[in-house]
């Protein structure tokens, strides 16, 4: 997801600051080389290993990442139109649309059905709600819109419930463990990704576009006033949840900045765009160092 989103956010960057260099289509020809490896890897692993998937799945905070499966599959559909490749763009979507129609109508049926602690919510959660809410950024020039208002509107207001859920449980409750600390990042994303899917679906900035944009910019101000904590973390694979809200924020000013001419969201879309980078960098690097040295995909303590 993180590294798709940089992709799409290296598109607007060459588009609005007419740079020539092919960065959007080389980090997305990449990144679905290697979206694909992984792909393999993980229908192997649930061929020859599939109680350790089912494990996974009814694991109160792993479940939630499935999804992330289906939002990479939207997310390279929306890649690949910027590229001009719509047909590749639209099977893309077509698969990712309904899968992750699936796993959120899965694990809402799991929620009503399953009793759930408290102390296992965290930002995590979600990543399910991000799917629909991405659906039409792609949606509007692939499909019906009345299919993109449908997603809108479920992961709109399932947003809304469970960042009411997330304040209660952290506010009144014990504090979100070190090892989902970078999980919190994830609470940018639904309002950015929501400006840009808005806006695409009523075609300008209104009022409430703006909403979801502020929003998206104080949140992402909140978790600047908690780098102190963030970065003492230990590293963990849950870092990667400071890629994509990252490209998200990004991406929205830079829609910003398109709809209004200020030249303010051109400028800090282009130092968002730096910072999103390096943390891309440092986070991608981090992991192969610890894959390179065995300590990863290690059973948890």
């Amino acid at each position: 997801m993180g590294l798709s989103g940089l992709a799409i956010a290296y598109f607007k960057f060459q588009h609005f600051f007419q740079v020539s260099l092919p960065l959007g289509q080389a980090l997305l020809l990449g990144t679905s080389a290697w979206f694909t490896l992984l792909l393999i890897v993980q229908l192997a692993r649930l061929i020859r290993y599939p109680q350790a998937v089912k494990k996974d799945w009814n694991h109160p905070i792993r479940v939630n990442f499935f999804p992330a499966l289906s939002i990479c599959f939207l997310l390279l559909a929306i890649g690949y139109l910027e590229m001009g490749q719509a047909k590749i763009a639209a099977v893309l979507w077509y698969i990712g649309t309904p899968l992750h129609l699936v796993f959120l109508l899965a694990l809402i049926n799991r929620w009503f059905h399953q009793t759930q602690q408290l102390k296992t919510f965290n930002p995590a959660w979600f990543i399910p709600v991000v799917g629909p809410i991405l659906v039409p950024v792609a949606g509007v020039q692939l499909a019906n819109p009345e299919v993109s208002w449908f997603f809108f509107a479920t992961g709109l207001v399932y947003w809304i419930v469970l960042l009411t859920v997330f304040f209660y449980r952290i506010v009144f409750h014990e504090a979100v463990p070190p090892k989902l600390l970078p999980t919190l990042f994830i609470l940018i994303a639904p309002a950015s990704v929501g400006f840009v899917a808005y806006t695409k679906l009523t075609g300008g900035l209104d009022s409430f576009g703006r909403i979801l944009f502020y929003f998206g910019v104080f949140t992402a101000l909140m978790l600047a006033t908690m780098i102190g904590h963030l970065r003492k973390i230990p590293f963990f694979l849950s870092w990667w949840a400071f890629t994509f809200p990252l490209d998200a924020l990004t991406l929205s000013f830079f829609l910003m900045f398109k709809l209004t001419g200020g030249i303010f969201f051109k400028q800090t879309a282009g130092g968002l765009l730096a910072l999103t980078t390096v943390v891309v960098v440092v986070v991608l690097g981090r992991t192969i160092r610890h894959a390179w040295q065995g300590k990863m995909c290690v059973p948890e303590d």
